[in-house]
């Protein structure tokens, strides 16, 4: 160590310490400083925003009785219907059963 106490070079460990405190303490004060403006900007625009209330979807009535089999492609139309209810699901596993039931005549 050179005389005077005082080294020359590279800054040592308590140096580099306190370096590493200042930019940290200065970046938090400027990133604190952004994100308050930024809350104050948009602050009258959370605001003006409500989110709407919600609302249950109105009841959807069950598909119409389909005439007993007989009509061949007019059959593979009505369960063919059926199935896509399902997979929407607006019919559940037992509705879609009884309705194919009907529909099949069985």
């Amino acid at each position: 160590m050179p005389l005077g106490g005082r080294r020359i070079g590279r800054p040592g460990l308590v140096g580099t310490m306190a370096r590493t405190a200042v930019i940290s303490g200065t970046a938090t004060a400027v990133s604190g400083g952004v994100a308050r403006r930024q809350a104050a900007r948009h602050a009258p625009q959370q605001q003006v925003y409500q989110e709407p209330a919600y609302q249950e979807p109105a009841p959807q009535a069950p598909p119409a009785p389909a005439p007993t089999a007989g009509g061949g492609d007019d059959v593979l139309a009505k369960l063919q219907q059926l199935a896509d209810l399902k997979a929407q699901g607006i019919l559940d596993d037992a509705e879609f059963a009884a309705a194919k039931a009907q529909l099949l005549g069985t």
